[in-house]
Formats: C-alpha cells, structure tokens, sequence
C-alpha cells in the first residue's frame, strides 16, 4: 500500500512579540493567496495541499507561514502567536472580520468568542466511502489521544484555567449528539435529519472531533478530517501526530475487524450509545489532562493512561510505519511523550515561576526560529514547485 494523501487545515493568531493578539486578517486574505479569514479577525487560516510524502508536507505547511511572517512585517510590528486560545487576554469581545456575513451573524449570536480559536485539522485521504466510515468510526473512538499529544491552551486572558486544551473543553461541539456512523447510507440520513431539524445549519456544521469530508457533503467524500488538535506550532510535532494517524489507518485497512462496532466487548444492550458516551468522556478528561489522562478503553471499558494508551499503538504500528518507509516522522512522538506536550511545558514553567506572559513571549521568539531553521534546512524553492 501506499502512503494515503494528507493535507491541513492551519489556524493561527496574528498579534505582537509582547504576545497581544490583534485581528489582521481582511489584510492578509487581500494580500496572500491560500489565506481566508475566520468570523472573528483574531485568526486566519491556511490550507495545505494533499500530499502523500512526509518530506513535501513539511514544506507546505512551513513556506506559507513563512509568507505570511514577512508579509506581517510589512503592516508593522506583527507576528504569529502559539496557543490555541486567547492566552493573554480578549476573550470579552468578538472582532467580526466579515460584519456583512450572515453566518457570522450566527456564529458570533450563538458561540461568542468560545469559537475564537486556534487549531489544526489534519485531513487523511480515503476514497472508499464505506472504508472512510469505518476510519472514522476508529478515529473518534480514539481521538482524545490526539488531543493528549497536541494539548497547547492552558491559559485564557492570563490565568491558568485548570484544563490542558481548554479550547476543546470551550468548543461548541455540533450538533450536540453525533453517532458512531454504520455506513455512508447512515451518515447520509443523518445529516439530511439535522439539516431539516436545524440543528446543523449548512453541511460544514458538523463540529465534532472527527467528521467524514469532501467535496460535496455528505454525498462525496474523499477524506477524514480530524478536528480536535489543539495548534502545533512545532512542524516536526504535527507531522508525528499525523504519521500515527496514517500508520493507526493503515493498521485498520490491513485488519478490517479493527473497528468499534465489531471489536468493542462493552456489556451493554447499545453498543453505539456506550461507544460514543465514551468516547465524549475521555475527550472531555483529555482536554482537562491531556497525556496524564486516565481514560477508558473502547475494547473492554479498562482504564488507561492516555500516554500509555498511544505507546500501546505506537508499538503497535510502528513496524508498519518502518516497512511504509516514514517511521522516522513518526519517531519524535517519543519526545512528547517524555518531555510533555506545550500545555504541560508551559504549566510546567508557571509552576516554576514563569508568568503566562513571559512564556508566550518567549514561545513566539522560538517558533519564529525554528520554522526559520527548518525551513532553511530541508525546504529548497524546487522541492515543492
């Protein structure tokens, strides 16, 4: 088999050194091409496009980015901020970056700022329906460990809140009870069921941890979407969570009884109904403690630690990975296991003394060196022309 295709979706805030996110983003659509603006002007988004190698997804998501720090340079004092929440400060208002738009009428009426975050979505090819259905139902059944390794928002307006993502314990989930989907048939009438009753009011709004997608929803689909990872601002970081992505879908396509709905001994007289109350409460513990979690195990309902949870399928797929020839990708999740992820580096600082502010400031000078670093080192003008 070969690699599948992967692309991401990237959201990040735009502000000062001194850490003061401010809304840049009409500018930034207008100047930059692949960049579009979210309802509130805080954030923008850049979408990267499918690759199936490791080495061209890298340079993708790094010389956009790069674009657009030397654009920001242009209207001032202005770069990226890390976090996936307003760490610092201005939760209080919405800054619309769209006043005409009408569902940013309804986005800013219904969510207010708990929707002002900052995210990755990373998407993983698959053009078998009924095969994506199958990912998908895996994907969210084991999500809350891809948020555990991507955890990056412990503060909010300078305080530390209690959760490592506090932007997925915040995030408006929609609609409120999303099924394990059987087939494309199920998730076919199912969002016709919540178009019609209006709990979802367009086709994007599906906001759960995992959702098919494509081009024309929920009719054509090409791709799983998983949407509950917090920013990773370390382009290393998001290609190991990703690579395990891969390696845990391929793991599945290899053994098709790799699926909930088949492998799952919960003593229950609903099977679906358990799968997904599970699996929204091991979100709900991942987002408060990330690697540190103690979540339940789809198979049989045991308790495990998150970060023992993703060794276990580490282990699991890693000689898949190395056969596949992109094992070395996978490889720096070990570091984030050992060392923490941003949220427990950050907490870790503040327990030591470090103010939110001064930790934050010190992130953005970093990232802005590594993604030069990189993107000197492995991301020659040719590699992705």
């Amino acid at each position: 088999m070969s690699l599948l295709s992967k692309g991401f979706e990237v959201e990040m805030y735009t502000g000062t050194p001194e850490g003061k996110i401010v809304g840049l983003s009409d500018k930034i659509v207008r100047a930059l091409d692949g960049f579009v603006r979210e309802p509130d002007s805080r954030n923008v988004e850049y979408t990267t496009a499918p690759f199936c190698g490791y080495d061209r997804l890298l340079c993708a998501l790094l010389k956009p980015r790069q674009s657009l720090r030397s654009y920001l340079k242009t209207l001032g004092d202005y770069t990226l901020i890390p976090g996936s929440t307003m760490s610092l400060g201005g939760s209080d208002r919405f800054w619309r970056s769209d006043p005409n738009n009408p569902y940013h009428d309804y986005i800013e009426q219904t969510y207010g700022t708990n929707v002002v975050t900052a995210s990755i979505h990373i998407n993983i090819g698959i053009e078998d329906p009924e095969i994506l259905m199958q990912a998908c139902r895996l994907v969210r059944v084991e999500a809350p460990l891809y948020l555990a390794l991507s955890a990056s928002s412990p503060f909010i307006d300078g305080k530390v809140t209690g959760s490592h993502s506090t932007r997925w314990q915040m995030f408006p989930k929609t609609p409120q009870n999303v099924p394990l989907f059987e087939s494309h048939s199920h998730f076919i009438s199912w969002t016709e069921e919540q178009l019609v009753a209006k709990t979802m009011r367009n086709v994007r709004h599906l906001w759960s941890a995992v959702r098919p997608n494509g081009d024309r929803r929920p009719y054509n689909l090409n791709r799983l979407e998983l949407r509950i990872c917090d920013l990773v601002v370390d382009p290393l970081a998001l290609l190991a969570i990703t690579a395990l992505l891969e390696a845990r879908i391929m793991q599945m396509i290899d053994n098709p009884r790799l699926d909930p709905l088949q492998q799952s001994n919960l003593s229950t007289n609903d099977l679906q109904t358990e799968l997904v109350a599970l699996a929204d409460e091991n979100e709900v513990l991942a987002a408060r403690s990330s690697l540190d979690a103690e979540l339940r195990h789809w198979q049989d309902g045991r308790k495990i630690l998150a970060r023992d949870w993703i060794t276990q399928i580490y282990d699991e797929v890693y000689p898949l990975a190395k056969k596949r020839g992109f094992s070395c990708f996978l490889s720096p999740l070990q570091k984030i296991l050992r060392q923490g992820n941003t949220a427990q580096k950050w907490l870790k600082l503040y327990e030591q003394g470090t103010s939110p502010v001064e930790i934050i400031q010190q992130d953005i000078q970093n990232i802005a060196k590594q993604e030069r670093d990189l993107d000197y080192a492995v991301c020659p003008p040719a590699l992705i022309a």
